[in-house]
């Protein structure tokens, strides 16, 4: 049974590819988040991935809490402190994206009252971070922090505009 389940959900894989079809899911590892207007960010991301010139083939956002995210942090990136986002990129051909992006939403939720922002715009803030960085853009030096801001300022304005329903003329 294990092998005819995985021969059909291979199969369905290529057909979503082939069809151009993303396959964009959100999940909760550890806590309840639900997630507003899931078509329209999904629809965003793929609108985003797009703008870059690549494909979203397989994406999964994971909402968690900060010790979840904090033991995969220590787990995978030898690192002991919280951070709001960790992406793992998974992607196998080139311009395809692949990847999990996990949320800390304990983080977001501070994040937002830190910035004085809606939790909401925080969390498609960080959800297109993490997006940049399976495109292939970093963060580490100055210079590329500010290049991946610019652009997440430009997708959320798209977003913003989406989200009302405003179409480019």
């Amino acid at each position: 049974i294990y092998i005819l389940l995985a021969y059909i959900y291979n199969f369905t894989q290529h057909i979503l590819s082939y069809l151009n079809i993303a396959m964009i899911y959100f999940y909760s590892e550890d806590i309840r988040y639900p997630t507003r207007n899931k078509t329209k960010i999904k629809t965003w991301l793929q609108q985003v991935a797009k703008a870059e010139k690549k494909k979203i083939r397989h994406l999964n956002i994971i909402y968690c809490s900060d010790l979840y995210l904090l033991q995969l942090n220590k787990t995978y990136l030898n690192h002991n402190t919280l951070t709001d986002i960790i992406t793992f990129e998974y992607t196998e051909e080139q311009n395809n994206l692949e990847g999990d992006i996990f949320i800390s939403i304990e983080r977001i939720k501070d994040n937002a009252a830190q910035l004085n922002v809606s939790v909401s715009l925080e969390l498609c803030h960080v959800m297109v971070h993490g997006l940049l960085h399976l495109i292939g853009y970093e963060d580490k030096t100055l210079s590329q922090k500010e290049k991946m801001r610019k652009k997440e300022d430009i997708y959320l304005v798209k977003l913003n505009t989406l989200l009302r329903g405003k179409t480019k003329k």
